[in-house]
């Protein structure tokens, strides 16, 4: 099935799903349909058995992403908030890997959406910046407490109150990104990346990715760990299997089947 979106371009390659912030004229801005449609394409992603790896990326060759774009001729109201914490928490939660290509300037809201994927490959001419008390904003969730799990208390807290520009060289060697690479070898590369990802093991990167989220989502994280865990205790074990026929067959399990 094919999905027609006006923000986003989606892609299938393989096992992997391109996802591309389509507004280049805009810098890549999220705007409250752009969040909507990242969060469809994220969950048929999460859905799709095929899929293993997603890539999040931006079109043209100078903007990642530089933050969020509300229209001042609506009112503000709870169901016009950009609901870009939800696109942050579907790439932290779902329990496949999201790698960010980064292709250009990743400021602000753009900055927290690399930093929440799971690896970062950048090209050599991207440039990373948080902007938010220059223009009065801030990001108090996944924009202070996972950059500063990337890159350290200190170095989060001069980048969110300095407002510097970091190139790709200074940000990969702060930790901020995974890796560095020529503009023209961005998207090869990334997929490359997702290739090698996709031959591991598909329940034990979610696993991994739930025990990484889990430290800061609470209940939610608690709550993906033991569905995992529990799903491969069904799944895989002869206790499991025996427990069950027992109870379907209306009989006392038989422990010695547990092992053998």
């Amino acid at each position: 099935m094919t999905t027609t979106y006006d923000d986003i371009i989606v892609e299938h390659i393989d096992e992997t799903a391109v996802i591309t912030i389509n507004r280049p004229e805009a810098g890549n801005k999220f705007r409250h349909r752009t969040c909507l449609e990242l969060l469809g394409a994220l969950q048929d992603f999460r859905l799709d058995p095929v899929l293993r790896v997603a890539i999040l990326t931006g079109a043209g060759e100078k903007f990642f992403c530089i933050g969020g774009e509300h229209d001042p001729a609506t009112s503000l109201d709870q169901s016009q908030v950009l609901p870009i914490v939800d696109v942050y928490q579907a790439i932290d939660t779902i329990a496949k890997p999201i790698i960010a290509a980064v292709n250009g300037f990743a400021v602000g809201g753009g900055n927290v959406l690399h930093t929440v994927c799971d690896l970062t490959i950048a090209s050599d001419n991207a440039v990373f910046r948080q902007v938010g008390p220059l223009v009065g904003s801030f990001d108090a969730g996944y924009g202070t407490w996972y950059l500063e799990d990337t890159i350290g208390r200190k170095r989060a807290k001069e980048m969110w109150y300095l407002n510097r520009k970091y190139t790709a060289a200074e940000a990969l060697a702060r930790g901020l990104v995974n890796e560095v690479v020529e503009p023209d070898q961005l998207r090869d590369r990334a997929l490359e990346v997702a290739r090698e990802i996709a031959t591991r093991s598909p329940q034990a990167l979610g696993a991994l990715k739930a025990a990484f989220s889990a430290r800061h989502n609470g209940v939610s994280g608690q709550a993906r760990m033991a569905h995992d865990q529990q799903l491969s205790l069904y799944l895989t074990t002869r206790e499991a299997h025996e427990v069950s026929a027992a109870f379907n067959e209306r009989r006392a399990p038989d422990e010695k089947k547990f092992w053998t």
